[in-house]
């Protein structure tokens, strides 16, 4: 039987969570991203310079899903950030190393998630994926989010948003 953790995301982490983020981007994004983009926003060293700025600010909540002590899993989320004036969290991202996929580690470290952010107070969260990432749309679904009009456009692809009341 496995063991698995959820712990805050800490001072310490940044390579953890650089690499998993990096990963998980390359496995996820490949044919949604232009290989331009997708080496772009992969690097390791600064996605790691990234991570240390969000921990030593405190701008996010973050988590750690860990297996058998290897992590498999980051999740952060925040208040959110495109309209502040709302009350209503935001996922701004959750990721799984690939061979994590399908073992119910994401769903683990969502319904954690969505605790910490219903314990916050907030009575909704929303999230914005990629159009294309059919996978993520899917688990958001099976997760009660439901898609909204909103759309953006970034990292040269477009991004739709979905909400969940909790």
């Amino acid at each position: 039987m496995n063991s698995v953790q959820i712990r805050q995301a800490r001072i310490g982490d940044e390579k953890i969570l650089a690499d998993m983020q990096t990963a998980s981007w390359k496995d996820a994004f490949a044919g949604i991203l232009s290989p331009e983009s997708l080496e772009k926003y992969t690097d390791v060293q600064a996605t790691t310079e990234m991570y240390a700025h969000v921990l030593q600010g405190n701008f996010a909540n973050g988590s750690i899903l860990f297996v058998d002590e290897a992590p498999h899993c980051m999740a952060f989320w925040s208040q959110c950030r495109e309209n502040p004036s709302i009350n209503a969290a935001e996922l701004i991202c959750i990721h799984s190393l690939r061979n994590s996929w399908g073992k119910g580690y994401g769903s683990a470290m969502m319904e954690h998630i969505l605790n910490e952010i219903q314990q916050a107070g907030y009575p909704s969260v929303v999230l914005w994926v990629f159009a294309e990432n059919v996978r993520a749309r899917r688990f958001y679904e099976k997760h009660g989010f439901v898609l909204t009009e909103k759309t953006k456009f970034t990292y040269d692809a477009a991004e739709v948003m979905y909400r969940k009341q909790l």
